[in-house]
């Protein structure tokens, strides 16, 4: 195999090795890539299959967009902050779960249990009256379950209506429980479903934000959450100016792609620790834009005519960088500011026994909103000022869930 030069032609020579997949079996692909990354110094030669009952410790595989990195006995939240992983330890740890899906070997994301941060407990009784039912929706691309949350406070009025999309390993249950939105939903008198993505769409539960076919308005699953909105708006009196979607890590990135090709649905999207729209076209391209940063290729950048959005991300991820958090902003005013006049104004702020934070604002000329940007100085990947009922949440941040509803209730 042809030495690669540098980190683009690796990449360049596992897409390869993911064709060679399709064409002649895992076991060629898988071994291809590990002679690229040998040939690069950027992993050992391979080693022969240790013998039953070796102490040769075998490497962790990691999900495309896996929950918070250092779970352990404390909270990740006291840990000391990460060194940033050089191009040599990112590509290793991309190609130890990359051959471990070409190998088809069984994937499980261990759960996550820090005490005080996303430990799960059963779900909290629901409001007498309220109602948190079940549903489902198919169309060409699938078919996907959901759960659906009906305030007490419904009597047949007309109501605005959420969508939030959960994160990797995530569930219906589980992110209601930790975002605390349903009881958010009750004092503000709103619907809110919640998409269920399937483990046989993907084995870790992620929405496959990664996936050209998963960008396309009419395709995949971005037609399947939108059509689960309009599926919600037909049964029930919601008011169609006051559709908003929402969504955690790979849930966020999906929310911003459903956002963007439905914005005649959307009013405003939500985004927590996701990336910007088209980061990523495969598992390589989607690595990198987690680990450093996307910049989304030409030709695929978020078309004119967005719609607001409103953006938290905490500066210690080492799971979805921080400069993702910075894109989705910039592209999300982008696409709504035509004139260029809008203006920016940044508060600082702290949550008392917390996290400090910033707050930026953009708005155009006539005070109307373009987006919010809250930056959570000290938080890692988890839903800020979420409830240690769900996973993957931090309490010691702002709240997420009410800062993104009043910020809703702006723009309709």
């Amino acid at each position: 195999m042809k030495q690669p030069h540098n980190m683009h032609d690796m990449m360049a020579q596992m897409r390869a090795a993911t064709s060679k997949l399709m064409n002649q079996g895992a076991g060629s692909a898988t071994e291809a890539i590990q002679q690229a990354l040998s040939a690069a110094g950027l992993m050992p030669a391979p080693a022969a299959t240790p013998s039953p009952g070796s102490s040769t410790a075998q490497p962790q595989m990691r999900d495309i967009n896996p929950p918070p990195a250092g779970a352990s006995d404390k909270p990740a939240v006291d840990e000391a902050p990460a060194q940033a992983a050089t191009p040599a330890q990112a590509a290793q740890a991309f190609a130890q779960d990359f051959m471990s899906r070409l190998g088809k070997q069984p994937f499980e994301m261990p759960s996550f249990q820090a005490p005080g941060f996303g430990s799960a407990t059963p779900a909290a009784p629901l409001p007498e009256g309220a109602q948190f039912i079940d549903g489902q929706f198919s169309n060409h691309a699938g078919t996907r379950s959901y759960k659906l949350y009906i305030p007490s406070s419904y009597h047949g009025q007309a109501m605005p209506l959420l969508v939030m999309l959960h994160g990797c390993t995530q569930n219906p249950d589980d992110f209601a429980a930790g975002t605390q939105m349903n009881a958010v939903a009750e004092e503000q008198q709103c619907f809110v479903v919640y998409p269920a993505q399937t483990q046989g769409a993907n084995s870790s539960r992620c929405w496959n934000w990664f996936n050209a076919i998963d960008q396309q308005r009419g395709q995949g699953e971005p037609s399947i959450i939108a059509g689960i909105a309009q599926q919600i708006i037909e049964q029930y009196p919601v008011n169609e100016r006051e559709v908003f979607i929402a969504g955690l890590s790979a849930g966020g990135a999906m929310a911003v792609i459903v956002g963007t090709l439905y914005p005649e649905l959307f009013a405003a999207v939500g985004v927590h620790s996701g990336l910007p729209f088209a980061s990523a076209q495969d598992l390589p391209s989607a690595l990198s834009a987690m680990k450093g940063g996307a910049m989304p290729k030409a030709g695929r950048q978020a078309p004119a005519g967005g719609v607001p959005i409103i953006v938290f991300h905490g500066d210690r991820d080492n799971t979805v960088n921080l400069r993702n958090g910075d894109e989705v902003f910039a592209q999300g005013v982008r696409s709504q500011d035509g004139s260029g006049q809008a203006s920016a104004a940044s508060v600082d702020g702290s949550v008392p026994n917390g996290y400090r934070y910033t707050r930026t604002t953009q708005r155009q000329a006539d005070g109307s909103p373009l987006g919010e940007y809250w930056v959570i100085h000290g938080a890692g990947h988890a839903w800020s000022g979420g409830s240690d009922a769900g996973s993957y949440t931090d309490g010691k941040g702002p709240d997420a869930s009410r800062e993104m509803m009043r910020f809703f209730s702006t723009v309709s």
